[in-house]
C-alpha cells in the first residue's frame, strides 16, 4: 500500500501547479533580472510581478519584501543585524535559538523566556523582560514541533508601544491559516517548502522603518538588502504557491483541523496513556503526542517500517538521541519527551490516510507495549 506521509512540518510535496510554473520558467526563460537586454528585462518583469502578488497576499508593500533562500537565512540577517539586548524564547526553532545562543556566547545580551506547559510565552512575559537597551523581540508565530500559537497580536501591541522591533518567525504559520501582519511587527519570515513550493526559496518582510544591514553583501539585488542573482524560477513557483493559498484558504485550514482532531480523538480512544503536548491554541495541522512508557525513536522506526512517516521533533534535529529541547523546556519529563512523536498534515492529507495512520499507530504502539510487559 502507498506510504503515508505525516511529516509536513519538515517539508511538503510540491503542488503540481507550482511545479508547472517552475518548469516553464526553467525551460524557456533564463535571463538574469539584472541584465539590461530584453532577456533580462523580461526576467525582471516576472520577478516584479511575483513580488507584487506575494506582497499583496501578505498585505505589505512590494518594496518591503526580500526573497531569501530560507527562513534560516532571514533569521540570521535579522538577529545578527540587530544590536543591543534581544528577547526571544526557549522553544524557538533552532535557527533562532542556536543563532541567539551564538550571539550570547559572543557577549550579546539575550533573554530566553520560558514557554512553560502551554507551549508559548505570554505578552506579559515579554513586557516584563524589556530593558532600556532592548533592540529586538524575536518570537515565532507557531511552534514547529507542537503547533502551539503565540499571541503575536498582543506582543506586537507592546512592541509598537515600546518602539522595539518585533521579528516573527512565521515559517510554521504561512500556508496553514489566514493571518494579518500586525502593525507592530517590523519583520517576518517564511519558507516556501513548508507550503508546497520548492526548497531553497523563502521571503522576509522587512518594514522600511526597520534598518538592518545585509547578511549577504555584494550586488544591488533585493533593494540592496540581499546580494546575489535572484532564483527567478523558484520565486515564480513561490508566487504560484501563494496564488493557490489565496484560492484554497481558509477552507483547507478547517479541513486540516477536522482531520487533526479526528486523528487525536481516535488515537486517545483506542490507546491508553497518550497525551497531547502543548495546552495553548494550536495551528490546524500539527499534533505532538506522548506515548507514555514507549521510546519515541523506536516508535518512529517501527512506524516507518509499517509505512507511516512521522518525526521525533524538528527535521534539523533528527538523528539526535537527546529528547526534544522544546518539550523539555516546556517542563515535560525526559521520559515523556522521549516518548513523543510529531504528526503534521498538509492540504493533500486525506481522511483515508488519517484512518490508516491511526490503525498503524494503534497496532505498533500496542504491540510494543505487549512486548514490554513480557
Amino acid at each position: 500500500m502507498k506510504r503515508i506521509y505525516l511529516d509536513n512540518n519538515a517539508t511538503t510535496e510540491i503542488d503540481p501547479r507550482v511545479l508547472e510554473a517552475m518548469y516553464l520558467e526553467m525551460k524557456d526563460r533564463f535571463g538574469n533580472p539584472s541584465s539590461i537586454h530584453s532577456f533580462g528585462q523580461e526576467a525582471r518583469n516576472r520577478l516584479t510581478k511575483a513580488r507584487r502578488n506575494i506582497a499583496s497576499f501578505l498585505g505589505v508593500k512590494p518594496s518591503e519584501l526580500i526573497f531569501t533562500s530560507s527562513g534560516s537565512e532571514a533569521v540570521n540577517m535579522i538577529l545578527k543585524g540587530a544590536g543591543g539586548h534581544i528577547i526571544t524564547t526557549d522553544v524557538e526553532h533552532s535557527c533562532v535559538f542556536a543563532t541567539a545562543r551564538h550571539l550570547s556566547d559572543q557577549g550579546r545580551d539575550v533573554t530566553f523566556l520560558p514557554a512553560g506547559e502551554s507551549g508559548a510565552v505570554s505578552a506579559d512575559q515579554v513586557q516584563a523582560a524589556i530593558q532600556p537597551k532592548t533592540s529586538l523581540i524575536a518570537i515565532m508565530a507557531v511552534n514547529n514541533e507542537t503547533g502551539v500559537k503565540t499571541d503575536i497580536e498582543a506582543i506586537a501591541r507592546i512592541a509598537e508601544q515600546e518602539r522595539i522591533p518585533l521579528f516573527v518567525d512565521a515559517v510554521a504559520l504561512v500556508g496553514k491559516e489566514i493571518f494579518e501582519i500586525p502593525k507592530g511587527v517590523s519583520a517576518l519570515c517564511f519558507s516556501g517548502h513548508k507550503f508546497h513550493a520548492p526548497k531553497g526559496v523563502g521571503g522576509l518582510f522587512l518594514r522600511s522603518s526597520f534598518k538592518v544591514p545585509p547578511l549577504i553583501s555584494g550586488g544591488h539585488q533585493e533593494n540592496h538588502k540581499r546580494a546575489g542573482t535572484e532564483n527567478t524560477a523558484a520565486i515564480v513557483a513561490l508566487e504560484e504557491a501563494f496564488a493557490v493559498l489565496k484560492e484554497e484558504l481558509p477552507e483547507v485550514s478547517m479541513r486540516m483541523a477536522g482531520l487533526r482532531d479526528h486523528f487525536e480523538s481516535r488515537i486517545q480512544s483506542e490507546l491508553s496513556d497518550v497525551f497531547v503536548n502543548g495546552t495553548g491554541p494550536r495551528v490546524c495541522n500539527t499534533s505532538n503526542l506522548s506515548f507514555i512508557g514507549l521510546d519515541g525513536e523506536s516508535l518512529l522506526m517501527n512506524f516507518d517500517l509499517a509505512g507511516l512517516a512521522v518525526s521525533h521533533g524538528a527535521a534539523c534535529s533528527s538523528g539526535s538521541l537527546e529528547p526534544s529541547r522544546v518539550l523539555i523546556n516546556m517542563g515535560l519529563s525526559k521520559e515523556r519527551a522521549k516518548s513523543s512523536i510529531r504528526f503534521s498534515l498538509s492540504r493533500f492529507t486525506t481522511r483515508q490516510e488519517i484512518d490508516r495512520a491511526v490503525d498503524i499507530i494503534v497496532k505498533v504502539a500496542g504491540d510494543m507495549r505487549v512486548a514490554l510487559n513480557h
